[in-house]
């Protein structure tokens, strides 16, 4: 608080850049080189801000709406944000051009440039939450997957795009991780995401199980939303395996950021089992132990 007993103005960079702390898996963490770090956390804080703006979940006031040029009477207006947020997208890649408006965005020009970035996985991750405006639910694991090409799997590539590691097999493997991490936040989120009206069990595999959406916002998982859980959670746990060799195609301190990914994702599967996966009753949450020894395991290439 002020001396005049007002709340100090939210700052929207500090805010958005502030929750990586709370991210399942970390960002940049203190073994990696300084300026790997740095380079992260721009990313980071654009792929924030714009899961924010798609889910309404900016800080108060609408000091990112101002930032981005968006009237404060369209504020809320979700699409219109996200319009503004891929203009200032592109003053990021016009070197000649005008700095970008938002101060997350004017954090990523130095990274772009130096690490030689293209466009193509920020757009992707705007594309992902249009269509989340759009797209409510998902009639194949298919279609689910697509969507998974948008909302997750730029995230790897931008990751070893950074740490100057990218090969067309090395994103191969990345996608499958980052499309199992998305199906296994899905399957920890599934009474969340049904707060904001999405559906990210397929439409066919619940059809299969006898799911209705109306066994979703039960307090607990009977045994048919249970089976269902069980049967997406090994396609995730086949995703992993798919890309844990990835892991293993690097070395130094990226191996051990990779191998984390991939431990939270075997861990978060894990205590998905052990709840008998009721993902209903709280999300599951791998403990400590556990994910110290999945990260041991997918070093060792075993798992």
């Amino acid at each position: 608080m002020t001396s005049t007993g007002t709340a100090r103005a939210v700052d929207p960079e500090r805010a958005t850049l502030d929750k990586a702390a709370t991210e399942n898996f970390p960002v940049a963490p203190f073994f990696l080189p300084r300026p790997w770090r740095d380079d992260l956390m721009a990313v980071y804080g654009f792929a924030r801000l714009v899961d924010d703006i798609g889910d309404g979940d900016l800080a108060p006031g609408g000091a990112d709406a101002r930032l981005l040029g968006v009237p404060a009477e369209r504020a809320g207006d979700r699409m219109l944000l996200l319009d503004a947020l891929e203009t200032d997208l592109h003053r990021v890649f016009d070197p000649a051009g005008p700095e970008p408006s938002h101060p997350l965005l004017r954090r990523l020009r130095p990274t772009v440039r130096h690490r030689a970035l293209t466009p193509e996985p920020f757009l992707a991750l705007i594309a992902a939450n249009r269509q989340d405006q759009l797209v409510k639910r998902y009639e194949t694991y298919d279609d689910l997957v697509a969507y998974c090409e948008l909302s997750a799997n730029p995230v790897g590539r931008l990751v070893l795009a950074v740490t100057g590691t990218s090969t067309p097999e090395r994103v191969r493997r990345s996608d499958a991780i980052c499309t199992a991490l998305q199906i296994v936040e899905h399957l920890q989120d599934v009474a969340e995401d049904l707060g904001r009206d999405r559906i990210y069990l397929p439409a066919a595999d619940m059809e299969r199980f006898h799911v209705q959406e109306a066994d979703l916002a039960a307090d607990t998982a009977g045994a048919s939303v249970r089976a269902l859980v069980a049967y997406q959670a090994q396609r995730a746990r086949d995703l992993l395996n798919e890309g844990a060799p990835l892991v293993g195609s690097v070395h130094g301190r990226l191996r051990l950021l990779l191998a984390g990914f991939v431990a939270g994702g075997r861990a978060a599967v894990h205590a998905i089992a052990a709840a008998e996966h009721d993902v209903l009753s709280g999300p599951p949450k791998p403990g400590k132990l556990r994910l110290l020894r999945e990260v041991g395991v997918t070093l060792r290439g075993e798992g």
